[in-house]
């Protein structure tokens, strides 16, 4: 964005803290309609958002009331949401609790990362709060309250979220692989050293199979490395070994052994 501003010629301000007189009276000098929000990170002050003459206008990716908070893309994933989408409202004080003034939404696809669907919702929302704007400055822009109910919040990604407990569904390991596509990095524990898992998807257990810890590798084949989960088994498609690059499954199996070792999560 900034890049983008400056190739433009157009002004660019970094303050530090919205805290400061200094920067409330740079956002009173610039006159502004409307104060475009998107990924900031913080809560602004209420002086700031009682600047702009239209209001501070935030772009959501969700469609709240559902997965307010810093990550609803990596949550909505998480929790095997078919629909996300982008919500376009108006801020308060509270967390992603103001008026929505546009939403748009989009299927969430088996293949789905967070990297994915990070980059359909930022084109989305580049053409709605486009739209929302227009429709503010047309005066025929319409508010609705957010709902009562469907509330959730999606709390900041923690690194220890990033760990594979075998023990789950190979449904449930998947969406957390999918969701921490490209950060954190969906990881477990090989020969004592960390083994991330980029790309991965859940197939049918064998039929007949004997009883098999979780954690322990089926197979490892030119198709992908098939891992015993708690209900069903997990085909590993790319990985990563510590300090090295990812690698397909077939590359990676070049330079090691796999089969009937066991993966650990601690």
């Amino acid at each position: 964005m900034k890049r983008r501003a400056l190739e433009l010629g157009l002004t660019v301000h970094q303050p530090a803290t919205f805290k400061s007189p200094e920067a409330l009276a740079l956002l009173r000098a610039a006159e502004l309609d409307a104060l475009v929000v998107v990924a900031y990170g913080l809560i602004l002050p209420i002086a700031v958002l009682e600047i702009p003459r239209w209001g501070c206008i935030n772009i959501h990716a969700s469609l709240l009331p559902r997965w307010r908070g810093a990550a609803p893309i990596q949550r909505a994933l998480l929790a095997g949401d078919s629909v996300t989408g982008v919500t376009i409202m108006r801020m308060e004080a509270g967390l992603d609790t103001g008026p929505m003034l546009n939403s748009r939404s989009t299927h969430i696809g088996p293949t789905d990362t967070a990297k994915t669907l990070h980059d359909r919702l930022a084109e989305m929302g580049a053409e709605l709060i486009g739209e929302s704007l227009d429709d503010l400055s047309a005066g025929r822009s319409r508010e609705v309250a957010q709902p009562a109910e469907g509330v959730t919040y999606a709390e900041k990604i923690k690194k220890s979220e990033a760990l594979i407990h075998w023990q789950q569904s190979a449904e449930q390991i998947d969406r957390q692989v999918r969701a921490f596509n490209p950060s954190p990095i969906a990881e477990t524990r090989f020969n004592g050293g960390q083994l991330r898992v980029w790309d991965a998807e859940p197939i049918e257990a064998p039929a007949g199979g004997r009883e098999t810890m979780p954690g322990t590798v089926l197979t490892a084949t030119q198709e992908g490395i098939d891992v015993v989960c708690g209900t069903g088994v997990l085909r590993i498609l790319r990985l990563q070994l510590a300090g090295r690059k990812p690698l397909p499954a077939a590359q990676f199996l070049q330079g090691q052994r796999l089969d009937g070792m066991r993966f650990a999560d601690s």
